[in-house]
């Protein structure tokens, strides 16, 4: 067999099956892209208040929609819409309805900082 068909280039990721869990949170990696990783994540509750030190972070919400949440204010992202955070930025990310299922895109082996909430946490 030739070298290039044994390539993961030729690998094709199905979302549907990554996503596929009854877990109220799970996130993994499905493809790396140079010195970066995308993940997907699938959640039914908060995660927890967070920041990475050493890397941004991108987010493309694909079904239900994702909250993120900053000190100041509340951002909403609906399927197909995309935000990046910038390093060091403080932020969490709950899910729009019952689930919600997002690509992040940040550098392989970023480190993520559990942090205490803002003194007024915006959730409503």
């Amino acid at each position: 067999m030739d070298q290039r068909m044994r390539n993961s280039s030729f690998e094709v990721t199905s979302l549907s099956l990554e996503s596929a869990t009854d877990e109220s949170y799970k996130n993994h990696p499905i493809a790396k892209v140079n010195d970066h990783e995308v993940r997907i994540s699938i959640m039914t509750e908060p995660y927890h208040w967070h920041c990475h030190s050493d890397s941004d972070e991108s987010f493309l919400a694909l079904e239900g929609g994702l909250f993120i949440d900053f000190d100041d204010r509340t951002v909403e992202l609906l399927p197909g819409h995309m935000l990046t955070v910038n390093r060091g930025i403080r932020h969490r990310t709950r899910p729009i309805g019952e689930r919600s299922v997002n690509l992040t895109f940040e550098r392989a082996g970023a480190q993520s900082e559990m942090v205490s909430p803002p003194s007024e946490d915006p959730v409503r």
